[in-house]
């Protein structure tokens, strides 16, 4: 049943008993299963040895530890160490008292947290926990809830990193570029300038930064996003107190009296400093002719999760050194571990089982199947950027990924514009690339997202629903500028309409605000 209309069952079932049950690890067990067992054609001691080679696949692949997986969960394990040393020590205390006396406004608050996601865009993962980790004290003091921190921070990751050259997506990217125009004979333009000419035109990522701001400014709050904002308000619960939040330290530790902002600063800077550092040494190093190595070659070759280890190691060491310093008690510091470690098992638990489906999804070949519908069809050229808009975002959502979809629909694309039209290629790409982020940004099986709820603190499905209405309408003023740029063939007028249409949404919406 791979590669045929039965694939996307499991993904489809999954995505739909999350939302129903709001049962996050059950519906992706059901999801396992299904998947498994049209794998194995119901056959059920295949299905278990199936299941039991995914999960074994996270530790261990083609005989080899899977140093990708091993080393993002030792990083949240870490990070929530580190977590619990900041407030132990009283780094997040003395912190958010420094910010409220700065950050005297919510929007102040939720603008600060944006801030930072556009700042830090090396990485999408270390994003997602790093602008948490800084964000939190200050959203908290101004009753923010987790839910809106999740979606700021979520908004603001991929978004970011999907259009930096500078960051692990960006150099992913212009690889795959570098590898699509050399098998097309494409030579008017480098995969550098490929990637900043499609800039402009990836309109999702237009729309959701400016969704941001708006919502943060103009307090638009839709569907369940008001139901939690208004008990932020209300009640100061950031949290719904009847679910469990991901990454956030569940008892109440004790606080030293004795910390000073520089207990959560310098850890935070550590462990941007360390990452970074890592990420330009492991690409620097990986590289063959260092002598033409240059700061794109160097992120396209960097190893990211082993940099998130030695950045977290590194940030790890300097927290343990100040929360000595402070003179604060050492019965404390295995207090911090363990509860550090408790406060990140159940995101870890889902960033496993969401591992294992998106394994499993790709042994069904539900991607592949979805790209076939595209080259089958004798669609017109002009609606070639608006298909493969909506395609991207539907195979990222269902199969969990951003990165699989550019993978299997960039060569697609280029596949189909160099046979019809190869003036729509750079749009065509573009649009996958837009289409990618709205699907991870959509789906609760993304591993991104499930770690911008860790790092807000948020349940996740909260954040998955309160982030949907905001996802789907800036999809939806996407989808209306790729079918401009489509017909007129000109990038600039798509983004023009996309403008105009997030312009009226926030003229609409702010007047109703007021007048509430």
């Amino acid at each position: 049943m791979s590669g045929t209309i039965y694939s996307i069952i499991p993904p489809l079932l999954a995505i739909l008993m999350v939302i129903l049950t709001r049962r996050v690890l059950l519906s992706l067990g059901v999801g396992i299963l299904s998947a498994a067992l049209l794998i194995t054609n119901f056959s059920i001691v295949k299905t278990g040895v199936t299941i039991f080679e995914a999960v074994k696949a996270i530790f261990i692949s083609d005989g080899e530890l899977n140093t990708w997986n091993v080393y993002i969960l030792f990083f949240l394990l870490i990070l929530g160490v580190v977590t619990a040393l900041i407030s132990i020590s009283g780094g997040s205390r003395a912190f958010g008292e420094w910010a409220e006396k700065r950050v005297k406004t919510r929007a102040g608050a939720q603008f600060t947290a944006a801030l930072l996601g556009m700042l830090i865009f090396i990485d999408d993962y270390f994003n997602a926990l790093a602008v948490g980790q800084v964000s939190r004290p200050i959203t908290d003091r101004q009753k923010v809830s987790r839910a809106k921190l999740a979606y700021i921070i979520d908004s603001t990751s991929a978004p970011v990193c999907v259009i930096s050259p500078i960051s692990s997506w960006g150099a992913y990217i212009i690889a795959m570029l570098a590898t699509i125009f050399a098998t097309h004979g494409v030579t008017e333009f480098t995969p550098l300038g490929a990637f900043m000419t499609m800039v402009p035109m990836n309109y999702y990522v237009f729309a959701a930064l400016v969704l941001v701001f708006a919502v943060a400014y103009f307090n638009i709050n839709l569907g369940s996003m008001k139901v939690h904002e208004e008990r932020a308000i209300k009640t100061g619960q950031v949290v719904d107190p009847a679910k469990e939040s991901l990454g956030d330290v569940k008892e109440d530790l004790p606080t030293s009296d004795k910390g000073t902002i520089g207990n959560l600063v310098w850890p935070i800077l550590a462990l941007i400093v360390g990452t970074v550092a890592s990420m330009l040494i492991t690409g620097y190093t990986t590289i063959e002719d260092k002598t033409g190595a240059t700061i794109f070659t160097i992120f396209e070759n960097t190893d990211v999760s082993a940099s998130l280890l030695y950045g977290g190691l590194f940030g790890l060491a300097v927290t343990i050194l100040l929360f000595f310093i402070r003179g604060i008690k050492a019965s404390y510091f295995p207090l911090a571990v363990k509860e550090g470690i408790k406060s990140m098992l159940p995101a870890i638990y889902i960033l496993m089982f969401a591992w294992v489906i998106v394994d499993l999804i790709g042994q069904l070949e539900t991607g592949e199947y979805l790209a076939s519908l595209v080259e089958k069809s004798n669609m017109n050229v002009a609606y070639l950027p608006v298909i493969l808009f909506l395609l991207g975002g539907f195979m990222a959502f269902a199969t969990g990924t951003s990165w699989g979809t550019f993978g299997i629909m960039l060569p697609i694309a280029a596949e189909i514009t160099a046979a019809t039209d190869i003036n729509m290629l750079l749009p065509a790409m573009a649009a996958v690339l837009a289409g990618s982020v709205l699907g991870d940004h959509c789906s609760p099986i993304s591993d991104t997202t499930i770690l911008s709820s860790t790092g807000a603190g948020s349940h996740h499905i909260d954040h998955v629903m309160t982030q949907l209405p905001y996802a789907l309408i800036g999809g939806g003023f996407a989808t209306i500028g790729y079918l401009v740029l489509g017909v007129t063939g000109n990038g600039i007028a798509g983004l023009a309409v996309v403008i105009l249409l997030l312009i009226g949404f926030i003229f609409f919406f702010s007047k109703r605000t007021k007048a509430a």
